[in-house]
């Protein structure tokens, strides 16, 4: 242990190699206040993709005020903290979803209402049915139920902050670190030719966490395809002649 050197801890002594820097303790506790702030002022963008949304307005509103707990009601992804996934969710909606998701900012968690987001619920057996949603985005907080009631979901939302303020939700991470499962997922149900405007192996680089499972086969299939970085179900085509009419103004 010539290169090694001991460093007193609870508990015992821990080797330590030489020359490393210790962390800053202040670091730690900018990171808790950090995380204290943002557990105290979230903003939920709500998905209703089925019936489990019934429940939602009576937790919003006065009787149980879901905003005395820090949350309130955002309309744009680009500013939103939580997608709210509310039901059943069919493989076309899931489109919808994974595009929504990808806007938002990171750090971003995802909370699935009912038992539907979880199984697919009572329409499993349907061939429409995306049955578990956390195969195509990592899910913070399931709320099962069909319909879960008013308390499930702030419960819910409170174990969520409470999961940020302790650092344990970090779930949003683990799509760029195993972006190619994910990924594989998505084109099972959507073809191979599926993918998003958002570059997410440029944001899992810009956030530190591309990894050894970011890149794979599925990924590989987009440079193969060498198609531009756009949905296709999101282009807005004019015919020719309304342009001429358009340009003639």
């Amino acid at each position: 242990m010539t290169q090694l050197e001991k460093a007193s801890a609870s508990g015992g002594m821990i080797p330590v190699k030489a020359g490393t820097k210790r962390t800053n303790p202040l670091a730690n506790v900018f990171d808790e206040l950090v995380r204290f702030a943002q557990s105290k002022s979230l903003f939920m963008l709500h998905y209703c993709t089925g019936c489990g949304a019934i429940e939602l307005p009576p937790a919003m509103t006065s009787r149980f005020d879901m905003e005395r707990l820090g949350i309130q009601p955002m309309v744009s992804p680009r500013q939103a903290d939580i997608l709210l996934v509310t039901g059943y969710v069919s493989v076309k909606t899931l489109k919808r979803v994974i595009l929504t998701y990808e806007q938002m900012n990171s750090p971003k968690y995802v909370i699935g209402i009912c038992s539907c987001t979880v199984n697919g619920g009572m329409y499993w057996q349907s061939y429409a049915t995306a049955k578990k949603l956390n195969d195509y985005m990592p899910v913070d907080i399931y709320i099962a139920g069909c319909m879960p009631r008013p308390e499930a979901v702030i419960e819910g939302l409170r174990g969520l902050i409470e999961n940020i303020r302790d650092g344990k939700a970090e779930s949003w991470k683990d799509y760029y670190h195993r972006y190619d499962y994910y990924l594989g997922n998505q084109q099972r149900l959507f073809g191979e030719t599926w993918q998003t405007p958002t570059d997410v192996i440029a944001e899992a680089r810009h956030y530190g966490l591309f990894g050894p499972e970011t890149l794979g086969e599925h990924t590989a299939l987009l440079e193969q395809h060498q198609r531009p970085l756009e949905a296709l179900e999101m282009r807005l085509e004019i015919p020719e002649l309304t342009a001429q009419k358009y340009q003639s103004r």
